[in-house]
């Protein structure tokens, strides 16, 4: 039985060790530390005039500029940071970069003509006559996407193998702010992470958390988000289980993790959330030793998940009343279903209307406010 500590320990899952506890820590209203403070640099000003291709690439990698997170995050799907302007308000559902472009490069070393993604890693095309390695990589300039359309650059700076599987490769990457006209890292930095790498991974998600296989585009996953957590806890979506593809349970895990019971890519859960994950295939299996991080005597069923959210949901892991849910996506749940028990045995307060019991990848268990018995909602 695996369990992560969201603390920032994102730990790979080692089959061996299935009965060691997960504590996954999910991340709204976390505080986060900030960097050390810096002199504010000055505005442009109609005299200053943006500089040339060939200047702004020179300037990648060379790590010019601290962190500029001063604030509290939301949970974050991405783990990227929601704009470049940090006292600009933003929705949870934004991100400086969604998504980048593998054919084209703006930059790239001589005969490189695109990158190409496959099981977890990027490659250059044509691959070098001496061999492919990771680094292949490192230095080519990509085409981006911000979650409201708007183009941003994106610079490779490290590729670094797993540790426990060199075939996963952890990427530093930073994008070009336009608004400071500075490189910088667009992953959100937490006191546990302040230097956050991403997972190269196939497809695009959107506002609502939904993903979409799109050739030729990726996503760049920051540790601190949950795409990439989730892979860490052993759903990688680009591989497979006993013959079955992990895709399904990675972007179930993606909503499981943020507590997104709708499925519009909202999140109902605080910091330091600690919650046990199981799921049919046995990737994850359920706790029933007493540890550190978990006790199995106080966690209770929250929900079961598929990918595009809640099947069935017993109750809110914030504590928050389950009439909320209900108003945030009316005809989603039924509350009086005939049957409002799961194929674990886990019992449902309100179940979806348009799935089967059986329907759901992932299940997952929370501390939970105490209570004798599941409350109906009227």
């Amino acid at each position: 039985m695996h369990r992560f500590a969201a603390r920032g320990l994102l730990e790979s899952v080692n089959a061996t060790f299935k009965t060691l506890p997960v504590c996954l820590f999910l991340l709204l209203s976390a505080r986060v530390q900030a960097a050390p403070p810096v002199a504010p640099k000055p505005g442009p000003t109609r005299s200053v005039s943006a500089p040339s291709d060939a200047e702004r690439y020179a300037r990648r990698c060379q790590s010019q500029t601290a962190q500029r997170i001063a604030r509290p995050q939301g949970t974050m799907l991405w783990g990227t940071k929601r704009s470049w302007d940090p006292e600009k308000p933003t929705d949870e559902r934004t991100s400086v970069l969604v998504s980048v472009a593998l054919d084209a490069p703006r930059q790239a070393d001589t005969g490189v003509t695109a990158l190409r993604f496959d099981g977890g890693r990027l490659w250059a095309v044509p691959a070098p006559e001496a061999g492919a390695t990771a680094s292949d990589v490192v230095g080519t300039v990509l085409q981006g996407t911000s979650s409201d359309g708007k183009p941003v650059e994106v610079a490779i700076c490290g590729a670094e193998p797993a540790a426990d599987d060199p075939g996963r490769v952890f990427y530093r990457i930073e994008a070009w702010n336009a608004v400071a006209r500075e490189w910088e890292n667009p992953c959100v930095a937490l006191d546990r992470s302040p230097a956050p790498r991403a997972f190269a991974v196939g497809g695009v998600w959107d506002a609502s958390g939904a993903h979409t296989d799109a050739p030729g585009r990726l996503t760049f996953a920051c540790e601190n988000g949950a795409i990439s957590k989730c892979i860490q806890w052993g759903y990688a979506p680009w591989a497979s289980r006993d013959g079955q593809s992990l895709a399904g349970l990675h972007q179930a895990c993606t909503r499981l993790a943020r507590a997104d019971y709708c499925g519009n890519g909202r999140s109902h859960t605080r910091q330091d959330t600690t919650i046990d994950i199981y799921d049919r295939l046995g990737v994850l299996e359920r706790a029933t030793e007493v540890t550190r991080e978990w006790d199995p005597a106080k966690g209770s069923f929250e929900a079961a998940w598929a990918p595009d959210g809640a099947t069935c949901l017993s109750r809110t892991r914030d504590g928050r009343a389950l009439e909320g849910i209900l108003q945030e996506c009316p005809g989603r749940f039924q509350t009086e279903a005939a049957d409002t028990r799961e194929a674990g045995g886990e019992t449902c307060t309100v179940r979806r209307s348009d799935v089967k019991p059986g329907a759901a990848l992932l299940r997952n268990l929370s501390y939970g406010p105490p209570k004798a018995e599941p409350a109906r909602v009227q």
